[in-house]
């Protein structure tokens, strides 16, 4: 129980609602229906965005309640939202600090946000699609970024009913054209007076300065190029129109098999090798086409590997690391955990938590990500080794591990701006199938696939154990995490960047999509072409790549030795993967769920009591010394401008402490054992220490 509780953070969203804000019971409803359809409600809409159904006298529930209260009002569906209109906006204190997000509501569900649709029928729960021959009493929407809402139906007229259902399962589960997204309209209709501060401008990598000045930064511009023989996308319309490649390296082979093959840089250490990925040539038949494809191997590898000057390490991430399926499946069972329909729920999954995390794999994956990682490092920083990361497309794993290694050993990329850049040059420019791997379009061939989601978690992980190397706090990736389902911007919408050149500046046409399909996890060489590795590299590579046993040495020794010493925040990072040290990434993911708090607990109350106690301290040395030299009266006390630890919680700011009820809902036989309300409030210090998994 106490294993699920304390995170902090800063900034934020939208805080939960106060207690006293009017709640009523289902059997309520009725006698208040009248005011219900008289008051006037304001739904605000964004730019282009257009209301297509709603219904009235809704009831949506309050989850911490076991669903048996809620506050009336209407639902409606745009083309951009689920919103739910309560008459509960006057209740808000004034006094009280609102954190909120500037785009999304307490209580809106942008659509692509809507994992899974159920209905309450006889009180059966069945989940929802198609149409629908019997409408449910109840609605209950399960998200993305795991929130739960219950919305009752029963009180509201039938036609509505089947407006507001049909409308929300159609809009959230149907297949979609591209161009048929909110961001197309959001784009079109919003005025863009975004103003850029030069001194906090994240890198695009949309132009070959960018590229040029980043070879700059990193000391790499001697030993590599940056090219633009892809401009227009002519040579292909998987990589950017500019990127960096090995010097020796001649541009017109680049288009031999458009941009398959070719070591593309990543990044240079300080030591001058260099992080490179490549993607797999593509499957041919032909006896003379192979014969082609082993002398262009041969000579891109002569452009890396040159002996005793540059040695080239390569990782095979296709044959010998995750597949797509091993993060689907994980994260599938994982996020079921904090799908929590009401406080019953939460305690009866209570006692099996710990034993259904592990069965996810979810944190081993996580510590085999950081692991693999780690290991590149001591490759390139120990062993000044280039390393080359093999993968049949490049835009999934290539682009994760190639990341966590820049944010390991690149403090630039721990500042907020170094990581927004990051994150345009390895993903957004790397080609990441956001598309796809969100399915936002939903296509009932594919399934979501979190990758991204794993590498801001990984982050996480490191920014947890070190907070003082970052720059940034894990609110901030919280809330980047949330931007993969709000349609606004167009960062994590689409495949490639031709794909978003192509249809942002054209987005009248219907262009057809760059679909991506990724082959059986097969090595990054197929089956047909397996012979390569034999003829062209044969006893070369494997004189690169050490024995496991010896890579396990090297990596042990590297690992032990730099947590040894005084941890440096300006240069290499690495991470604690031991066991206990890989924890759920609570204020993500658990967030939602009232009973996972600690009232009162966790980093940021800790903190702000920290400096309510230091405050106090200034004021009774100033006193002290006003006495100490007798000049005049003593002055008046300062009232404090922090927020006392005692109105935050453990998973602040996402949600603040309720005032209705100080006591958690907790089964009968759990407060016979932790005994009476002040007694828990005795022991309430003791459990600010025990919240994180």
């Amino acid at each position: 129980m106490l294993g699920k509780g304390v995170v902090g953070g800063g900034g934020g969203t939208k805080a939960p609602k106060p207690s006293f804000v009017s709640y009523v019971r289902p059997e309520e409803i009725h006698t208040n229906e009248k005011e219900v359809t008289e008051k006037e409600v304001t739904l605000h809409l964004l730019p282009g965005e257009q209301l297509l159904c709603e219904a009235s006298t809704v009831l949506k529930y309050v989850q911490e309640d076991s669903c048996q209260r809620g506050i009336y009002g209407k639902l409606v569906c745009t083309d951009f939202k689920i919103a739910f209109l309560g008459d509960d906006e006057s209740a808000l204190d004034n006094d009280e600090t609102q954190f909120k997000n500037k785009v999304i509501g307490e209580n809106d569900i942008t659509l692509h946000c809507v994992d899974q649709i159920y209905g309450v029928f006889d009180e059966k729960k069945k989940p929802l699609f198609g149409q629908l021959k019997k409408y449910p009493e109840k609605l209950i929407i399960h998200c993305k970024d795991l929130r739960v809402f219950h919305f009752g139906l029963r009180y509201t007229k039938e036609e509505e009913v089947k407006r507001i259902v049909s409308g929300i399962i159609h809009h959230t589960q149907a297949p979609k054209l591209l161009k048929r997204l909110f961001l197309f309209s959001y784009a079109s209709a919003a005025q863009n007076n975004t103003a850029t501060d030069p001194k906090n401008h994240t890198v695009m990598f949309d132009t070959l300065k960018d590229w040029c000045w980043e070879l700059e930064r990193t000391k790499g511009n001697v030993k590599y190029k940056a090219v633009s023989v892809n401009e227009g996308y002519k040579a292909s319309d998987r990589l950017p129109a500019y990127f960096v490649v090995p010097t020796p390296l001649p541009e017109e082979d680049v288009r031999c098999f458009q941009g398959r093959g070719i070591p593309i840089w990543c990044w240079s250490c300080h030591n001058g090798c260099a992080l490179l990925k490549m993607s797999a040539l593509p499957k041919e038949q032909d006896d003379g086409l192979l014969q082609i494809q082993k002398s262009f191997l041969d000579g891109i590898y002569k452009t890396v590997h040159r002996p005793p000057y540059e040695i080239v390490k390569t990782e095979d991430l296709s044959s010998n690391f995750l597949s797509l399926q091993d993060i689907q499946t994980a994260y599938s069972k994982f996020k079921q955990l904090f799908l929590i329909d009401n406080s019953t729920e939460f305690w009866d999954t209570d006692i099996k938590w710990f034993s259904l995390l592990e069965s996810s794999s979810w944190l081993d994956i996580i510590r085999r990500c950081l692991k693999k990682a780690i290991e590149i490092t001591e490759c390139l920083e120990a062993q000044n080794m280039n390393v080359l990361l093999l993968e049949e497309n490049a835009s999934d794993l290539c682009c994760l591990l190639s990341s966590l290694v820049q944010v390991m050993m690149d403090p630039h990329c721990r500042t907020r701006v170094g990581f927004q850049s990051l994150v345009q040059k390895e993903w957004i420019m790397g080609g990441h199938c956001f598309l796809d791997r969100c399915n936002h379009l939903r296509q009932s061939d594919k399934e979501e696939v979190p990758v991204f989601l794993l590498f801001l978690d990984c982050v996480w992980q490191l920014a947890h154990q070190h907070p003082p190397a970052f720059d940034f706090t894990e609110t901030y990736l919280t809330v980047l995490s949330d931007s993969l389902y709000i349609p606004i911007f167009s960062t994590f919408f689409f495949n490639s960047p031709h794909q978003k050149d192509t249809n942002m500046h054209q987005r009248q046409l219907s262009l057809p999509l760059t679909q991506s399909k990724s082959s059986p996890k097969r090595g990054f060489f197929r089956e047909e072409t397996d012979h390569l590795i034999k003829n062209l590299l044969g006893k070369r590579i494997s004189k690169l790549i050490n024995s496991s046993d010896e890579l396990q040495d090297n990596f042990r020794e590297f690992y032990e030795s730099w947590h040894s010493k005084p941890t440096d925040y300006h240069g290499l990072l690495l991470p604690h993967i031991e066991g206990p040290e890989i924890k759920v990434w609570a204020q993500r993911y658990l967030r939602w769920i009232p009973e996972a708090q600690i009232l009162g607990g966790g980093r940021v109350a800790t903190m702000s009591k920290l400096l309510e106690m230091m405050e106090e301290v200034e004021h009774l040395q100033e006193k002290i010394d006003e006495r100490h030299h007798s000049q005049g009266a003593l002055p008046a006390e300062a009232p404090s401008l922090l927020r006392s630890s005692a109105r935050l919680s453990s998973l602040f700011p996402f949600a603040l402490l309720q005032r209705h009820s100080s006591k958690p809902v907790l089964p009968t036989s759990g407060w016979k054992a932790l005994g009476d309300e002040e007694d828990l409030a005795k022991r309430e210090d003791e459990f600010v220490d025990l919240g994180d998994v």
